[in-house]
């Protein structure tokens, strides 16, 4: 018998909250907690879950049919509508609204001014990830509301380390969709100045391709083809998310690294996923990957915008291995903060 159920709801099963949503749910089980899904519409990521009872509906009378099956609590990220909707619905139980990958400070302060009345009216309580910029904004946005912070959990038993095939040319890495906030442009101009001085380095970017906006996409494309890039940036799409360990090792067994360029980040399920695959990370200064990376310790920062200082960084990751082999290591040991266990234990505060 379990403990309690609940209910997850986001948009669609895609990138880190279809991450999110999976492990935590191995989290809670293992604890007695009963867990299911619920998507508005279907996403790539739905090849990655096996299970885990999982809905894709967005129609009044199928949602109202789920809310049948008496769950303890509701966790509903992102899409702050969906509060007085299932209320309407007739639902009665706890409804917890829970804020990720929101985008850029702008972004995340007109949602959560947005969203205030629903969150207020129609949810027992918010939960966010340690992310600085989201606790200073929900602090200042929702002062007398219940508030659960704790770091987002990540199963290394699951996603980790593989040793296969070593390549004989550095591989840059980068993981995201075609927007301005995952920042592909920066990405393709460190390409043009990183090649000066690697030649043989190759490019793979890893994009889910059906979120890709279709201007952003059309300008990437132009961009490969002007700077003649396409036989060094190679692009693999909706990729299986089991198989981006291998490809992450790969990576990193061939000198290479994770690049993240995005401008924010709510947490940054890739950044970790490369830190537990023994890829190293030089990333933007983008607030939630400060969760996993300390400059020259667990990974590399580079002042955001400045591709020279991106490229002076990614040589010294790739030519100082005493510093490069520190990183991966530092990097490892870190991640047991993020446990399932530790997720487990804090969640289990807002149940009770």
């Amino acid at each position: 018998m379990a403990k309690a159920k609940i209910l997850l709801v986001f948009y669609l099963p895609s990138g880190g909250m279809e991450t999110l949503n999976r492990q935590r749910c191995k989290a809670l089980q293992s604890q007695g907690i009963e867990c299911h899904l619920l998507y508005l519409q279907n996403g790539t990521g739905m090849q990655n879950i096996s299970q885990i009872p999982t809905y894709i509906t967005n129609k009044d009378e199928e949602i109202k049919q789920i809310l049948l099956n008496h769950f303890d609590t509701i966790i509903v990220s992102s899409d702050f509508p969906m509060l007085q909707r299932i209320r309407k619905l007739g639902y009665k139980g706890k409804v917890i609204y829970e804020i990720q990958g929101l985008g850029s400070f702008t972004n995340a302060e007109r949602i959560l001014t947005q969203a205030k009345s629903n969150v207020l009216t129609y949810s027992n309580g918010i939960l966010y990830p340690k992310t600085q910029h989201l606790i200073g904004l929900i602090e200042s946005l929702y002062p007398a509301h219940p508030k659960y912070c704790f770091h987002n959990c990540f199963d290394t038993s699951e996603f980790s380390y593989r040793r296969t095939h070593q390549l004989d040319y550095p591989v840059v890495g980068w993981v995201g969709r075609l927007e301005q906030n995952k920042n592909w442009y920066d990405f393709v101009m460190f390409a043009i100045r990183f090649i000066k001085h690697k030649p043989s380095s190759k490019f793979w970017m890893f994009i889910d391709d059906t979120l890709s906006n279709p201007v952003e996409k059309k300008r990437f494309t132009q961009m490969l083809i002007r700077y003649n890039l396409t036989k060094h940036v190679e692009i693999l799409s909706n990729i299986p998310h089991k198989t981006m360990s291998d490809y992450f090792s790969i990576i990193g067994d061939s000198g290479g690294f994770l690049l993240s360029t995005s401008k924010v980040e709510g947490f940054g399920y890739a950044v970790i996923e490369a830190m537990s695959c023994r890829c190293p990370v030089l990333s933007s200064d983008s607030d939630g990957v400060k969760a996993f990376i300390t400059h020259n310790d667990t990974g590399k920062f580079y002042q955001n915008g400045n591709i020279g200082s991106a490229v002076n960084q990614a040589l010294d990751l790739i030519n100082n291995l005493e510093l490069r082999n520190q990183i991966i290591s530092n990097a490892l040991n870190h991640l047991s903060i993020f446990s399932l266990e530790a997720y487990a234990k804090e969640f289990m505060k807002i149940l009770d």
